[in-house]
């Protein structure tokens, strides 16, 4: 498995995201609107607050139920109804297609990049940026060496790119991503 991932700055939530796939699948669908290290955090919260992380349970947990675990302060998102539905939706499907076991997804038959980014691309929640950037995740932090996951990745697979939370492995690499992605964001409102 994984080196021990560093991106919320929280250890007990880093040490999850390292050691459960279904956590960082989670927190990946997670990662967005919201800083990294927040989107990251929030399979720890979701666990303590519903006292298991598993895709069977979370997917078989109401709407109501899990809006009301995601707004609890600190709340796991700012936009806890809508992001509580697409994590209920992702469970449901890991739980149906892959049998609750997430890392299945990068292991099951042995998949070759190209082949783990079409199964990500088939969960909800995760369209190609998401899935591409899970992709280089894996590939450069989580131990996964499928062949050809560099080029299913795209650019966020190239060593050294600062990107995306696949390159944060410390507070420097982190301030180097942030700064990465301000200015692709500056040169889209000039584009």
């Amino acid at each position: 498995m994984a080196a021990t991932l560093h991106i919320t700055g929280d250890d007990d939530a880093d040490r999850l995201l390292s050691t459960d796939p279904l956590a960082l699948l989670i927190g990946m669908l997670l990662d967005q609107q919201v800083a990294m290290e927040t989107a990251f955090a929030g399979p720890l919260k979701i666990r303590e607050r519903l006292g298991r992380l598993d895709a069977a349970g979370i997917a078989e947990e109401s709407v109501e139920r899990l809006t009301e675990v995601f707004r609890t302060p600190p709340a796991v998102h700012r936009y806890p109804g809508s992001m509580a539905g697409r994590t209920r939706e992702l469970c449901a499907a890991i739980a149906e297609q892959w049998d609750g076991d997430a890392a299945a997804i990068w292991t099951r038959g042995e998949p070759d990049g190209g082949e783990i980014l079409r199964r990500l691309k088939a969960l909800p929640g995760f369209g190609d940026q998401k899935a591409r950037i899970f992709v280089a995740l894996l590939g450069k932090q989580y131990g996964v060496q499928a062949a050809g996951w560099r080029e299913a990745a795209g650019a966020y697979g190239e060593e050294g790119g600062y990107r995306s939370v696949a390159d944060i492995v410390d507070a420097d690499s982190l301030t180097r991503v942030r700064e990465t992605k301000r200015a692709a964001k500056a040169a889209a409102k000039k584009g």
